[in-house]
Parts: C-alpha cells; structure tokens; sequence
C-alpha cells in the first residue's frame, strides 16, 4: 500500500484504537493516571524515534518487525515507568491521583524533549558521547532534570488556592499563572512543527545556521517569537480563554501536522517547493487537525459523557486535549516509526 492510502488507513485505524482506550474509563481516571501513564511514554518515544532513529537498543532495533516494533514498545513501556515512578515521588510528592502540578509538569517535559532532540540534535549530549545509546539516555535523563528546574521557575498554582485538587506543598509559586506558562509551551512547540513544514526555510539558505548549536538558537528563539505572537493574538487581541484559545489553536495543529508529516510522511505536497509548499502543508495540517479536534468532541459523550467546558474545571477542554495529544498522538508515531506501517508496509 501506498501513500496517501496508506496512511490514511493508518490514522483512521491508530484513531479507532485510541477512542476504544478512551471510552474504557471514566473522566477522573483517563485524565489523571491514563494520560499521565501515556505522556510518560512520549520523551523515551521522542528518543527512540529521533536521536536512535529506531536502531537502538540494539536488542530492539535489530529485529524484524513486528518483533522490533514489540520490543521497543516493551522497552518505552519500561523507560516510562522508571520516569513516571521517580517524577511522581519527586515532582509529584507521591499524591495519588496526580495532581494538576504532576500533570502539567509532565506535559511540558514532552515540550521539552521535542525542543532537545529536534531542534537541537541532542547536542551537547550526542557530541560529547560517543555512543548513541548512552547519548539518547543522557538526553533523556537531562529532559526531565531540565524541564522540572523550568517547571520550578515559571509555574504558579496560587489561582488554585481553595480549590480540592490545589496541593500547597507542589506550588512552585514560579513567574506565570500555570494555565497561561502551559499554553505559552504548547502553542510554541507548534512554532516548531510549523517550521517542519516549511522544511527549516528560510534558514536552510545559511550554511552557518544548519549547524548546532546555532541551529538549535536559532529555532528555539524563532519559536518562542512565534508562540509569543499566536498567544498575543488569541489570547489578548481576540479575547479568547487561554485554555480554549490552547484546544482551539495549537493542539489541533500539532495533531494535524503528525498526521501530515508523519502518518502521510509528506506524501500531499511532496512535489512542490518551498516556501509554497510549507504554507499549503501547514493550512492543510491546520484544516485536518482541527476537523478531527470537532469529530473528538463530537463524540465525548458517547465515549466517556457529558463534560463541562470553560472554567473552572476546564473538563471538556482537558479531555480534548488528553484524546489527542496523550493518546492518540503516541499511538500514532508508535505505529509509524515503531511498526513502520507493519504489516500494511512489509
């Protein structure tokens, strides 16, 4: 099977997968322990798919599929569950269900590591080890080190005073409101998966900035610009709730550009050139992410029930979020870079 085909069934299926998973447990428990037991996956995914390209560890990357697909889900699984062991006695003071500081903190630990291993090539890590094996571990393990002093320094849960879930001794009492640092996060992450679409132009036109640590400067301070501008405009210019402005913008995008980039593989608008092709490749990204945003919160009642929107809670919002970007955004870069279309792909 070809592309597009063949990455149309791929996300129809991967989709239907995730909605099942879903609909198995109630509101609570998908949006406490199940997200947070599956966004623990993503920084080893992110690892093992970008810095080992799939070939380590070698147990794994040695073998045919669906062998190697198994046994590095095997071995994500296991990864996931020392980080999420460790980080909910240590960032999250071993409080059962996680509370909203856990799973915040966790969230932009996935930020992070995109920004670690894509933008910046797991530099210094992967110049300074020889081996790519200890280098990914050594990202991996700076991922969390690093994203739990940020999380230190701007996240501020102060808003949450009296409420049930608000858990004094987590607060960081950092620089932002934690809704509104969240959102400054995701929606500058899709500065980076807007750059993917355009194929890092018009930065590829400098030799000089193609190379780390430049590249990764370069990219991280051009992303920040841009979700600076998005949160400005959507939040403050059009007067949206910055987490409706987050469900609304930026999570839709990010899920459409995987489907793109990464289930399609680039097949829509892989003969045209840049910059044409990045602003054709993001709309259509925009368009099909936001559409499967609609179809998921079209069905949440049916898949788990009626949920309140808006503050203070957020549920609807949250679990739209959760839907596609904790479950089916892992299950469907699994399915592509793990099983590599396994067996629609032999």
């Amino acid at each position: 099977m070809k592309q597009p085909a063949k990455g149309i069934l791929s996300t129809a299926l991967v989709i239907a997968v995730s909605m099942f998973l879903i609909s198995r447990f109630d509101f609570p428990t998908f949006s406490g322990w199940v997200s947070y037991c599956l966004m623990c996956c993503i920084p080893m995914e992110i690892v093992v798919g970008v810095i080992w390209g799939t070939k380590h560890p070698d147990f794994a990357g040695s073998r045919s599929q669906p062998w190697k697909g198994l046994l590095l889900v095997l071995f994500t699984a296991a990864a996931a569950l020392v980080a999420g062991a460790a980080y909910h006695y240590f960032a999250g003071a071993a409080v059962s269900p996680p509370a909203p500081m856990l799973i915040m903190c966790t969230i932009v630990c996935v930020v992070v590591m995109f920004s670690m291993t894509i933008m910046w090539g797991g530099w210094p890590f992967t110049k300074w080890i020889g081996d790519p094996l200890w280098a990914g571990l050594a990202v991996w393990v700076a991922c969390y080190l690093i994203n739990f002093a940020l999380f230190k320094v701007f996240f501020n849960y102060e808003f949450m005073q009296g409420a049930p879930v608000y858990v004094a001794s987590l607060d960081p009492h950092g620089l932002f409101n934690a809704w509104n640092a969240l959102v400054f996060y995701v929606t500058a992450i899709g500065g980076m998966f807007l750059m993917l679409h355009f194929d890092l132009w018009p930065m590829t036109k400098s030799p000089g900035i193609m190379k780390q640590p430049m590249l990764g400067l370069v990219w991280t301070v051009a992303i920040l610009a841009i979700g600076a501008v998005a949160q400005y405009i959507g939040v403050s210019a059009l007067g949206m709730d910055v987490v409706k402005f987050m469900v609304t913008a930026p999570v839709p995008f990010i899920f459409g550009t995987i489907i793109v980039l990464n289930m399609l593989q680039g097949s829509l608008f892989a003969k045209m050139t840049q910059p044409l092709k990045g602003v054709v490749s993001a709309f259509a990204a925009a368009a099909i992410g936001s559409l499967l945003a609609m179809m998921y919160r079209s069905l949440m009642p049916s898949l788990t029930g009626a949920l309140n929107s808006g503050p203070p809670g957020y549920d609807a919002e949250i679990w739209l979020a959760s839907s596609l970007l904790s479950v089916t955004f892992p299950f469907l870069v699994c399915y592509a870079d793990y099983f590599k279309f396994w067996p629609l792909e032999k």
